[in-house]
């Protein structure tokens, strides 16, 4: 990894994060929320435990291995063992601490096509995650756009307490969903907690993430004036494998 690399990853890192945590976008308030971009094959960036996306800088960013954070996703750890764990995994030992949700970071940033992760906790998203209508959302597309920039489905995944657990049903989750539906989730949606966006790209990232949050606010309008219509799956398909709606995907920087 040279010096130049890792500057321009970091760049792209922090304007990400900082359009992320932009109050006017409702996705996150205060410490909510955490980001993370690859570096190489070896290490990667994550937002530092307890920094705010809106104004976080260099210095709040975590820089870890990966071989350092795997292998946490199937180990019984305390509390304790946990903080130890995300602590020796930093490249500079003087470093604030990673976010507890590093392992999904780690884990997710190991996927093809994945170079970019933010997980936020979208106002319109956690409506829909805090009720039991977050199946809907998830198995069902209401607009085109909802499906070229969030996929023709979302990975819905129960609650679980942040940090290594949460990781391991990601990492099952996921992979399940590849098995059903032979794609990669663009979405993942948490309940009582908030979604992931993953991508080659910052920019991505960000698409898909306002894209689901303009999704959920339909679908909450929608619910609310009368009874959601969806669109049929045959016409999800079409959109889904249209040639015209891959080049928007290529210029938006989702592929």
């Amino acid at each position: 990894m040279s010096d130049d690399q890792l500057s321009k990853t970091t760049r792209k890192f922090l304007n990400m994060s900082k359009e992320l945590g932009r109050p006017e976008n409702r996705l996150v308030i205060l410490g909510e929320g955490n980001t993370s971009a690859r570096v190489d094959e070896e290490t990667f960036l994550v937002k530092a435990s307890g920094t705010r996306l809106e104004h976080l800088n260099e210095e709040q960013v975590a820089h870890v291995r990966f071989d350092k954070i795997l292998p946490m996703l199937d180990a019984s750890l305390s509390d304790e063992e946990i903080e130890e764990r995300l602590l020796a995994a930093r490249v500079d030992e003087k470093g604030l601490k990673p976010s507890v949700e590093t392992t999904f970071h780690g884990w997710l940033l190991q996927q093809e096509g994945v170079n970019f992760v933010g997980h936020t906790h979208a106002t319109e998203v956690n409506k829909i995650l805090c009720s039991d209508a977050a199946p809907l959302f998830a198995e069902n597309r209401m607009f085109p756009d909802e499906i070229v920039c969030c996929g023709p489905k979302s990975l819905l995944i129960d609650y679980v307490d942040p940090g290594s657990q949460l990781g391991a049903a990601i990492r099952d989750g996921w992979q399940e969903f590849v098995r059903e539906y032979g794609i990669s989730p663009k979405i993942i949606l948490i309940r009582n907690h908030g979604m992931i966006a993953v991508g080659p790209s910052p920019e991505s990232v960000l698409v898909s993430t306002f894209m689901a949050a303009k999704a959920a606010e339909i679908f909450n309008g929608a619910r609310a004036t009368g009874e959601i219509v969806f669109m049929p799956p045959e016409e999800v398909l079409r959109i889904q494998n249209r040639l015209d709606e891959h080049y928007r995907q290529k210029q938006l920087n989702m592929s």
